[in-house]
């Protein structure tokens, strides 16, 4: 499938037929839900641009979910709304913030979610909003100031009557009957024809601007710089397997569907365990110390991409395989650190155990000392007599000795 460059979570801070102007080629998908960015970041984008994302009722994007983006070498871009939120929460982590709005929450001016939350129609509606955020009505204070429309006062009033109604029932002509009292006629006159002819529209100009910034970034040959390997919670990396996608190249599945085909098949005992002795070997390597360079982690992974044969289709094999970047970086991790502890068994346990003793019991775990002993005696046979042969598998006169007064003694 193609890699899209940017990829854009928008709804009803800008329309997708406005976002396509101002990034071609720009893949537009709706509102972020948790989960969502997982799913786009198996298409390997260059680039996310998260604008709108839900709350409440419906699951939010969760950080976990950025940080693997920056994690595999992702630009993120945030701003407007959900974005803005996101980017100045992990704006120290890489996510690159854009607008007022961003910029207002990442200086401790604007607190709550409430100031860009509002409802909207469905995507059949293209997302049109039916409320007014928080964010607008400050706009139109400050606008009224400005202007010498509002004094001081009137504008905090305004802000303070809309602020007063729930989210869900902030609409501007509520805004402008709670206002009222405070404004007195001549300043509500002017908030009226404010609201009909230019109304103030912070997200958009802010949504504009970090599709703008994301483009651009994916235009250019810019590096992209990932962050260090992170080793999420349990829960997360469970979340993870359901709810992500993988892409093949005949089209993309959920990764959850593929793990409860797994579980059905007949060998996913032997799976399930295989599995489990090589995280449980990296996370013992964890817990001693170990640590990983990046030359490591690159060669580990190409070692396992030979393995399966699939040294030529790298990030393709990545894919059907239900992993994006930062999945892959964490095999890789996984994989050099089990490396460090089996080049170094002897040593990381007390009296641990030898090369030779591994090999043993990998053979007959697998059922290869069996098959190499009768190998063996058979080439061992072809080569001496029958009498030689008796005579060297029996026991010498003073071995049977030595072991008889041995059992004697006990």
């Amino acid at each position: 499938m193609r890699r899209p460059a940017l990829i854009a979570f928008l709804g009803p801070s800008l329309s997708a037929r406005e976002a396509a102007r101002v990034a071609p080629g720009c893949q537009v998908l709706p509102p972020a839900r948790q989960g969502d960015l997982w799913r786009a970041l198996a298409l390997r984008p260059r680039v996310l641009a998260l604008i709108d994302g839900t709350f409440g009722h419906v699951p939010s994007v969760w950080h976990h979910e950025l940080l693997d983006a920056l994690e595999a070498g992702v630009a993120v871009f945030g701003g407007a709304s959900m974005g803005a939120l996101r980017a100045a929460e992990l704006s120290a982590h890489g996510m690159v913030g854009v607008g007022r709005i961003f910029e207002a929450y990442r200086d401790g001016r604007l607190t709550g979610d409430d100031e860009v939350a509002l409802l909207h129609g469905p995507a059949e509606l293209q997302f049109r909003p039916l409320t007014t955020p928080l964010v607008d009505v400050r706009a139109a204070s400050e606008r009224g100031l400005e202007e010498g429309a509002l004094s001081a006062r009137q504008a905090r009033a305004l802000v303070r009557a809309a602020s007063d109604l729930h989210y869900m029932e902030r609409t501007w002509p509520r805004v402008l009957e709670a206002a009222r009292p405070a404004l007195g006629g001549t300043a509500h006159s002017w908030l009226t024809a404010l609201v009909a002819s230019r109304r103030p529209d912070p997200k958009g100009e802010d949504a504009r601007a970090t599709l703008a910034a994301a483009s651009a970034f994916a235009r250019s040959n810019a590096p992209v710089l990932g962050r260090p390997v992170r080793r999420p919670s349990s829960l997360v990396r469970r979340r993870k397997l359901s709810e992500a996608t993988t892409v093949t190249r005949e089209g993309i599945c959920g990764s959850g569907a593929v793990l409860a085909a797994l579980a059905a098949a007949p060998d996913a005992g032997a799976l399930r365990d295989q599995g489990l002795r090589r995280a449980l070997l990296a996370e013992m390597a964890r817990a001693l110390g170990l640590r990983t360079t990046e030359d490591e982690r690159r060669a580990a992974l190409a070692e396992w991409l030979a393995s399966c044969g699939a040294s030529g289709q790298g990030e393709r094999f990545l894919a059907a395989s239900g992993l994006d970047g930062a999945d892959a970086l964490r095999l890789a991790d996984d994989l050099a650190l089990e490396g460090h502890l089996l080049r170094r068994a002897a040593e990381v346990v007390s009296d641990g155990p030898s090369d030779d003793e591994g090999l043993a019991l990998g053979a007959r775990l697998a059922g290869r000392w069996a098959v190499e002993a009768k190998r063996e005696i058979g080439s061992w046979g072809r080569k001496k007599a029958p009498s030689e042969r008796s005579k060297r598998l029996r026991p010498s006169r003073s071995t049977r000795r030595s072991r008889g007064s041995r059992i004697g003694s006990e």
